[in-house]
């Protein structure tokens, strides 16, 4: 039986974000994009403290970003101790230069515009 499963957002117990920006090489853009998205989809595939992540190219060519919810900071450490992650990881290097930061989330601000009071 196929299980369904609902990304979702949670301020309680907190998620924890990676947010990785790409700058790529003059060009590459497309090919940073795809290997962001290889790692990402192994990741997805096969660590259970993968929550969801978003994809995005600038509109300007210049950079892709991902941000990634994940369940604990110390996901981090676990993805990096797999070989094979690594190995894909550094292909971002031959196309781009990136930093990737890990987040807390202090404050969820949602839309109050048309919302009963």
């Amino acid at each position: 039986m196929d299980k369904k499963i609902i990304a979702g957002f949670s301020a309680s117990p907190a998620t924890t974000f990676i947010v990785n920006v790409i700058h790529a090489h003059e060009g590459k853009q497309d090919e940073a994009f795809a290997i962001i998205q290889d790692v990402v989809h192994y990741v997805s595939e096969r660590k259970a403290g993968f929550l969801w992540s978003t994809l995005s190219k600038s509109t300007d060519g210049l950079t892709v970003v991902n941000i990634e919810a994940i369940q604990g900071a110390g996901n981090v450490d676990e993805f990096f101790s797999d070989p094979l992650f690594v190995e894909k990881f550094r292909k971002l290097d031959t196309v781009s230069t990136s930093e990737f930061h890990t987040y807390s989330v202090d404050d969820l601000v949602l839309p109050k515009f048309g919302q009963a009071e």
